[in-house]
């Protein structure tokens, strides 16, 4: 195991939840008492629906905080397939329903052209982030970095002036627009929240080298990261 990685394995989803949440809610709250403010962000798929639920149930000043997306779908906030609707409908909700959200999506612009549009919002609003959360598919994508899209070498270039960048992946629906590697890089603490043995797998095979695979750049290049697996 690399020395920036520390990775713990818990018996089931609802345990691992169970302290993901406290761990979260415990750095947010710590956020907010040093500079009266914190910043969320997160990712989608079917992994953190528990986790949103449970984390929405803290006693926190949520108006005091933050929350983005570190990739989404290019479609409207009320299409079920977005994340922001997923952030929505599981996470903004009861002590949580008044946080701030902040879209990675702008309504009546084009994808490929509102790269510099979303760097800018989200730049201003997430940079050195206190929080990030990734998830990993069986791909070994995170974000919306996947494998073999056409934009994924400036995606993944450290020294890209990008915040966000747009993608268009070849294995799977929707255009999309994402957060740069360096810009996940650049948060205070990331989290890798991953389940299954499927996921497991993926991610041994990711720590082989820095290039396996998209989520291989992030923990080769993450100064601390911390990930949460739970095989079920």
């Amino acid at each position: 195991m690399m020395n920036n990685i520390s990775f713990t394995n818990y018996e089931s989803s609802r345990i691992l939840v169970k302290n993901f949440v406290k761990e979260v809610s415990d750095i947010l709250k710590d956020e907010i008492t040093k500079k009266n403010s914190a910043t969320l962000l997160v990712s989608g798929g079917s992994t953190p629906k528990l986790f949103f639920q449970e984390l929405s149930k803290v006693e926190i000043q949520w108006g005091k905080v933050k929350i983005g997306l570190v990739d989404e779908r290019w479609l409207l906030s009320s299409n079920k397939d977005s994340n922001a609707y997923l952030v929505k409908k599981h996470l903004l909700q009861n002590e949580a329903k008044n946080a701030k959200f902040i879209p990675l999506f702008i309504k009546d612009k084009e994808c490929f052209s509102s790269d510099d549009l979303c760097s800018s919002i989200y730049e201003k609003e997430f940079l050195k982030c206190d929080i990030l959360i990734l998830g990993m598919g069986n791909d070994g994508h995170t974000a919306s970095l996947f494998p073999q899209s056409k934009k994924l070498d400036e995606a993944l270039d450290l020294n890209t002036t990008k915040f966000c960048i747009s993608i268009n992946p070849l294995t799977a629906p929707y255009d999309r627009m994402s957060l740069t590697l360096k810009s996940i890089l650049n948060s205070k603490n990331i989290f890798l929240h991953i389940q299954k043995v499927e996921k497991l797998k993926v991610y041994k095979e990711a720590l082989e080298k820095e290039n396996k695979y998209p989520i291989s750049k992030v923990l080769f290049n993450a100064k601390k990261i911390k990930v949460y697996y739970s095989h079920e």
